[in-house]
Parts: C-alpha cells; sequence; structure tokens
C-alpha cells in the first residue's frame, strides 16, 4: 500500500519497520515535527533523557544488553553536539546505534542560522557513516540502510540529519519491501587456507592463549557458545579484554582473568610466553599491549577481525583473518574435527605458578571498607540474580571488572574505548528499558556518577528500579593513583570537595539512599538495596587512599607489573620476575 506521508510520519513508520521498540531522545525546535509524529504513537516507546549525553548513552546500554542497536533522537545544534561523546563512545567500543539529529531548514544551512552545526562533519569521525537528507522521498531507503551498515560488519553508530523542511515535507511513503543497493557488504568469512593454517598453527602450538575482545559478544551468542566449544578442543588457556568480559565463564579452570593494564599477573605473564597468541575480536589496544617492542615478543600471532583496518594497525600479526567472529570460530572447529592439540601438561603447570602470585589479593583493613571487598560481596549477594552490571570510570570500573565475574556475554556495560566518565547510569537506564525483568546496578565513583546524574529523573518518571553503588572515596580515584605513583603525590584538583549527601539526593529525585559506613553494614546495606522494589542508590563510603593494582605503569612492558605489596617506587619485585 502507497500514500502520501510527511518525512517525519515515513521516519517514524521506518523505525518501526526495523523492529524498534525504545527511542531515547529529547526535543527541540528542529525535530517538533518528528515528536509530533510519535504523538500518541504506541508502537515506539520514546524515553526522554534530561541531557542528549544522556541519550546516547542509554542507547548504548540498550544495545550491549540486548543485542539490537539502540536509538537516539535529539534536536540540531547543541542537541546534536551533546550527544557527540556518546556517540563516539560507541564508535571506539562497536555498538550498534543509529543517531537522528534535526537540522535547520535545507535553505538555512550555511547561514549560521539559530541552533545550527555542521553535524555531518562534526560527526564524520566517528560514524561508521551519516547522511543529510535532502528529499523526504529518500527517507525510508535511508533508514533501511543506516541500520544495515549499524547492525552488520563491526558494528556502530549511524548518524542520519534530517533538515526540518525534510520532516515537514510529502513523499510517499510505501509499507513494501525496499531495494536495497549493495554498497556495503563485509566480509564474513575466512578462506579454506586461512583456516586450514590457523588450525595447523592452534594444533601444533605447546602453549596457546586465545585472547578475546567485545567482538565475540558483538557477534552473538553464537560466537560465545563456539568459543567455550573451540577452547573445549584444544585446552588452550583464556583471557579477555574489559569490553570481552563473560564472553568466556570466569569459573572454568582455564580463564586466565583480563588482561592488560589492570589485568592479572597470570593472563599478562601468559600472554608474554606463549608460542601462539589467537586474538578473537579484539585490536591489540594501548591498554593490553604495555610497550609495544616487548609484547608477546616470541609468539605467533593468528588476528581474526571483520575490521580490516583493525589489522595490523598496532601489532604485526603472523595470520590475518578478515570475518565475523561466530562463523571463523565455526569454520576452525569444522577443520579441527577429530585431531589432537599438543600436551598442554608443562603449559599449564606454569599458569599455575603464575597465579600462586596471588595478583588480585588485597590488603585487609580494619578502619575502612575496602573497595575491592565491597564488590565482592556485591557480586556474592547478587550473583543468584544474574544481574547487569554497568559502571562508570574509574577505580571502581577497574575493581568491578577484578572481582565481579561474570559467565554470560551481555551482562558487563562499560566504556572501554573511549574512557567516558558519566557513562553507567544511563547504560543502566537503557539496559533496564531492554530487560524490564533484571537486576541492572551501575557500580559509580563518587566523581564520575556526578557527569550524568540528571539522569535519576529518567528513572523515576518511567519507573525503572535501576540500582547505583557508589564506592565513595571523595578522591578522582584514578587520577589521584596516577598522581600518586608519576607525579610524586601531587594531587592537583584530584579532590572531591564538596560531594552532595548522596542519600538526600537520591531522596530528591524519589529514589530510596542507603549509606554504609563501616564493614559491618555492607551485606544488610546491599541486601536492602536489592529487596528495595524501586530505584536505590548506595552510598557506600570506603577507603579513600586504596590504589588499583595490579597495574602496568604507563610506558612499561606487560610484564613490569605492580602488584599489591610491591613498593610504590617500583614494578615487579624479584620473584614475580623470575617466573617470566
Amino acid at each position: 500500500m502507497s500514500e502520501e506521508r510527511s518525512g517525519a510520519s515515513i521516519l517514524v513508520e521506518s523505525l518501526v519497520k526495523q523492529g524498534v521498540e525504545f527511542v531515547f531522545g529529547y526535543p527541540g525546535g528542529a525535530v517538533l515535527p518528528i515528536y509530533d509524529a510519535l504523538f500518541g504513537d504506541e508502537r515506539l516507546r520514546h524515553i526522554l533523557v534530561r541531557h542528549e549525553a544522556g541519550a546516547a548513552h542509554a542507547a548504548e546500554g540498550y544495545a550491549r544488553s540486548t543485542g539490537k542497536p539502540g536509538i537516539v533522537l535529539v534536536t540540531s545544534g547543541p542537541g546534536a553536539t551533546n550527544a557527540i561523546t556518546g556517540i563516539a563512545d560507541a564508535y571506539m567500543d562497536s555498538i550498534p546505534m543509529v543517531v537522528i539529529t534535526g537540522q535547520v531548514p535545507t535553505g538555512l544551512i550555511g547561514s549560521d542560522a539559530f541552533q545550527e552545526a555542521d553535524t555531518v562533519g562534526i560527526s564524520r569521525h566517528c560514524t561508521k557513516h551519516n547522511y543529510l537528507v535532502k528529499d523526504p522521498a529518500d527517507l525510508a531507503a535511508i533508514v533501511d540502510e543506516a541500520f544495515q551498515i549499524a547492525t552488520t560488519g563491526r558494528p556502530g553508530p549511524v548518524l542520519i540529519d534530517i533538515p526540518k523542511d525534510v520532516q515537514i515535507a510529502m513523499a510517499t511513503w510505501s509499507d513494501g519491501p525496499i531495494q536495497r543497493k549493495q554498497r556495503y557488504s563485509p566480509r564474513t568469512e575466512g578462506t579454506p587456507d586461512e583456516i586450514a593454517r590457523a588450525v595447523a598453527m592452534l594444533a601444533n602450538a605447546k602453549a596457546p592463549v586465545f585472547y578475546t575482545g567485545g567482538g565475540v559478544i558483538n557477534s552473538g551468542p553464537r560466537a560465545t557458545a563456539l568459543l567455550r566449544e573451540l577452547q573445549a578442543k584444544t585446552g588452550a588457556a583464556v583471557t579477555s579484554t574489559l569490553m570481552g568480559l563473560g564472553a568466556f565463564p570466569a569459573d572454568h579452570a582455564d580463564w586466565l582473568g583480563m588482561l592488560g593494564m589492570h589485568g592479572t599477573f597470570e593472563a599478562n605473564m601468559a600472554m608474554n610466553q606463549a608460542d601462539l597468541i589467537v586474538c578473537v575480536g579484539a585490536r591489540f589496544d594501548d591498554r593490553v599491549t604495555g610497550r609495544l617492542d616487548a609484547f608477546a615478543p616470541n609468539s605467533e600471532k593468528i588476528h581474526i577481525d571483520i575490521d580490516r583496518a583493525s589489522i595490523n594497525k598496532t601489532v604485526p600479526v603472523d595470520l590475518p583473518i578478515i570475518g565475523d567472529c561466530a562463523t571463523v570460530l565455526d569454520q576452525m572447529l569444522a577443520e579441527w574435527g577429530t585431531r589432537k592439540g599438543q600436551d598442554l601438561t608443562g603449559w599449564k603447570a606454569r599458569i599455575d605458578g603464575w597465579r600462586e602470585r596471588k595478583s588480585l589479593a588485597y590488603p585487609a583493613n580494619a578502619e575502612a571498607i575496602m573497595p575491592q571487598l565491597a564488590i565482592e560481596r556485591l557480586y556474592e549477594l547478587t550473583k543468584s540474580k544474574a544481574p547487569v552490571i554497568s559502571t562508570e570510570v574509574g577505580q571502581h570500573q577497574m575493581w568491578a571488572a577484578q572481582y565481579f565475574p561474570f559467565f554470560k556475554p551481555n551482562k558487563w556495560l562499560t566504556s572501554g574505548g573511549l574512557g567516558t566518565m558519566g557513562y553507567g547510569l544511563p547504560a543502566a537506564i537503557g539496559a533496564q528499558c531492554g530487560n524490564p525483568d533484571s537486576l541492572v546496578i551501575d557500580i559509580a565513583g563518587d566523581a564520575s556518577i556526578q557527569m550524568n546524574i540528571q539522569e535519576l529523573g529518567t528513572a523515576t518518571q518511567y519507573r525503572l528500579p535501576v540500582k547505583v553503588f557508589i564506592l565513595n572515596n571523595e578522591w578522582m580515584g584514578m587520577v589521584r593513583q596516577w598522581q600518586e605513583l608519576t607525579y610524586e603525590s601531587r594531587y592537583s584538583n584530584s579532590y572531591s570537595d564538596s560531594l552532595p549527601d548522596f542519600v538526600k539526593l537520591a531522596e530528591a529525585y524519589g529514589w530510596k539512599g542507603i549509606r554504609i559506613e563501616n564493614e559491618s553494614e555492607l551485606d544488610a546495606g546491599i541486601q536492602a538495596m536489592i529487596d528495595h522494589p524501586g530505584p536505590v542508590i548506595v552510598d557506600c563510603l570506603v577507603h579513600k587512599e586504596t590504589n588499583c593494582f595490579p597495574m602496568i605503569p604507563s610506558g612499561a612492558a606487560h610484564t613490569d607489573m605492580i602488584l599489591y605489596g610491591d613498593s610504590v617506587a617500583g614494578t615487579m619485585d624479584d620473584e614475580a620476575k623470575a617466573l617470566v
């Protein structure tokens, strides 16, 4: 059926056709025709955020926790520029997102009109693709292609900038199938020769490691299942980046934990001493490699990634395989067949020796709650509910990654590549929208939570039972730690003076507020948070000057970790170095 519709109406119909459930947005003059088209339409649920940055991060949280693309709708000028940080965050972490921005009328573009910004130009370097729509007749095809680009290949954000006059203008809308132009067709399979060579290398390896990243999770549940199956056949050790946590179960005997700057001793040592590294859906970023000339110097490297640009970008590899993680892992399993790998007994004994370092053991403190303990107790009291965990950015983020185990994908939402403070609360809101029956907890710091704290109102309005668990040490903790270790304890502007009373703030927004001041109150406070049916802020007062270890100092090799108990001035102690 064909009929005349406004551009705004065509946009709404196109979103419905794509199966969109939620739109995270904030209205303004340049998108009022779209908001008018949304009025009374119960097929789409619009979530009114309090800031456009919150809309982008909420869409990220929704996408990361559901596997579906997140949708953002904001106005022109400041609406679009406020969303840019969230768009850049999604681009860095490969999160599928379609962002719709209003624009001034076509005839005013370039005239410095009220609330005009060059949104296409500004977003060019942090989107997979962007569009400036000039004809409402093109809208249906553009929306269809935008969703295809955002969700296939390496996922990421796509932006559609729609001038106000295009939203008002009329065009023919048809609910029939759209004839796609095949402009985007990413490679998904490895060649037979590549797969055969990869399997031969894996079968001959005596010290192999699977190095896995967020690409495994982005590829979907089939990829995580195939990773576990291939690991079972090969017996290789498995480590993960910050973004890949949950792709492999944390209680598995061959799980090494997270690697990199705040990774475990055993993960970084295994990567250094491996004879074969199979990188699956990760990108050898600087937080993983440390000093490049010292990274895994004696290993062969296979890199499986759907993004051709990520291969050989920072670390040269011996065998690149461009393809989708699930597809390539399936090909490798088929090629492996019934063959046997090498005896890995000696390799696993070495790994056990590194594990004996107990690199995540932390000192006790009778005077204050240790933040690591707070995370451990949060896990123990919530694990039966398999919660979705988001984080802000800082020490609390790393402690959550270290001490809160994950066993399934899509349960861990954090800002990895961009490291965006203020991510966690709106991401939790988006996740709660997509997972209404799940327990969703934002693990936060007292500084980061204030970056988008206005989104408490969003949770209140939509009766979203989000929980915020603040590790309050009265500092910008990670900044303070770097200043202690690198700048001779010159704490330049890292103390969070004049903090709000988070309990009263929670109550002001209609949330429940809980304060935990000592270890004896910890379990009861967490349980009260879990039991409350609505949104809760827990202000957990933790030891103020605890540092986050293990840690690879800036510019150091990934074997030069500072562990708990090492001197601040040094790196690894002699015993640790002897194990390399």
